[in-house]
């Protein structure tokens, strides 16, 4: 059980993100919403924890701006004085074939994924080295493991993350700080939903337990790594996606 942590999540308005939220809370934590142009749904999530008897905050931020990033933390921090989970789910993507894809497109991906994560890690690393304790639980992908066609930006986010995550926990691991990474391969999210029917039945082919992940699964996954039977295991990227990588 996590009764008693503050635990802060990115993009946690929908998606892998909303599960995270709410399965962290259903096990005790208070849950710090974070999100970016999504206020409604954050509400939504926020109120949908407090239904459930638990304790939720949503909070404004734009994880790829590393004042707003540093902010965000400082004001977390000061609130509950303290932060003991951190989830880096915030991500999004531009899709494109390399030859066709533009800068911006490239740029706001990293900006968002890869140095969102850092930016959170960076601003939040003070405070557990203080507490001498704390768990960061790091989004990557299967796809940055595998590469995909069409995602050039995206794949390069997703395995900086893993280069990031690996690096972290080497620094970190001294004071009690554990930093994995969580792999998801497909999932039913919003983000699955626009693909044709055909991509879905050539996705479904690929993974060996033949069917999309749910929200759940990699929900459950990020709240073991967040607790403390998961205390002796860092550094490590958790591929939870039915086989795909295999």
């Amino acid at each position: 059980m996590l009764e008693g942590k503050i635990a802060v999540v990115t993009g946690a308005s929908r998606g892998i993100g909303k599960a995270i939220a709410l399965e962290l809370a259903a096990r005790g934590a208070e849950v710090i919403i974070n999100y970016n142009g999504s206020a409604q749904s954050a509400g939504e999530v926020k109120k949908e924890i407090e239904e459930k008897g638990g304790k939720a905050e949503t909070v404004q931020c734009n994880v790829a701006d590393f004042s707003q990033c540093s902010e965000f933390i400082s004001d977390v921090i000061k609130n509950y004085g303290r932060i003991d989970i951190l989830v880096n789910n915030a991500g999004i993507t531009r899709d494109g074939l390399l030859m066709k894809m533009s800068e911006k497109d490239f740029d706001d991906v990293v900006a968002i994924n890869l140095k969102g994560t850092f930016h959170t890690i960076r601003a939040v690393s003070r405070q557990m080295i203080k507490q001498r304790s704390g768990r960061i639980i790091n989004m990557s992908s299967v796809v940055g493991i595998c590469g995909n066609a069409g995602q050039v930006n995206y794949a390069a986010s997703k395995a900086g993350i893993i280069g990031v995550t690996k690096s972290a926990a080497k620094e970190l691991a001294s004071r009690g700080i554990t930093v994995n990474a969580v792999a998801p391969g497909f999932v039913d999210t919003e983000m699955t939903a626009v693909l044709s029917d055909k991509v879905k039945e050539e996705s479904i082919r690929q993974i060996p337990l033949g069917r999309f992940g749910k929200p759940e699964d990699i929900a459950k996954t990020v709240a073991f790594l967040a607790s403390e039977e998961a205390g002796y295991i860092t550094g490590q990227v958790i591929q939870v996606d039915g086989g795909m990588a295999i």
